[in-house]
């Protein structure tokens, strides 16, 4: 699985981690994946969705009726 947003395709980024003797080995920021339910095309389908788009609306939460 990977760890990609299903919306906007981010994904981890690469870098340093750099000690206080300024050694540098690598290091990966992950970007936070949630799996929610989501409204797609009329259904409710789960989706793994980066928070930012959560918040910015770019995707509508799908309502558990019960």
């Amino acid at each position: 699985m990977s760890r990609r947003c299903e919306i906007c395709g981010k994904g981890p980024m690469a870098g340093h981690r750099v000690s206080h003797s300024t050694n540098r080995t690598k290091r990966r920021w992950y970007p936070n994946i949630q799996t929610i339910r989501v409204i797609k095309d009329g259904r409710a389908v789960k989706m793994r969705v980066c928070t930012r788009c959560i918040k910015s609306g770019k995707v509508t939460k799908a309502v558990n009726v019960s």
